[in-house]
């Protein structure tokens, strides 16, 4: 990692890897391609997004159900045109 990578982005990175294979297909390509180099917003919604529970994460990026917060829905939404 860069020293020249904030404090936060580091927590923020680290937090992203959740050992479950289903949330760090989304999640790795992101944070190693996109996340350094994002708006400040998107940064901020990747932030909130990884600070949810799993088994909600899950069923987000499932389309089982959808986040109230419509920052974590953009995000999703992105995360999963990444992959796509």
């Amino acid at each position: 990692m860069n020293d020249d990578i904030s404090l936060h982005d580091r927590k923020v990175i680290y937090r992203a890897r959740r050992g479950l294979k289903e949330l760090d297909i989304y999640f790795d390509p992101y944070v190693r391609q996109h996340y350094l180099t994002a708006p400040e917003a998107e940064k901020q919604a990747f932030a909130l997004l990884i600070e949810q529970e799993d088994p909600d994460l899950l069923d987000w990026f499932m389309a089982v159900s959808e986040p109230q917060q419509l920052e974590l829905v953009g995000i999703i939404a992105k995360l999963k045109s990444l992959l796509h």
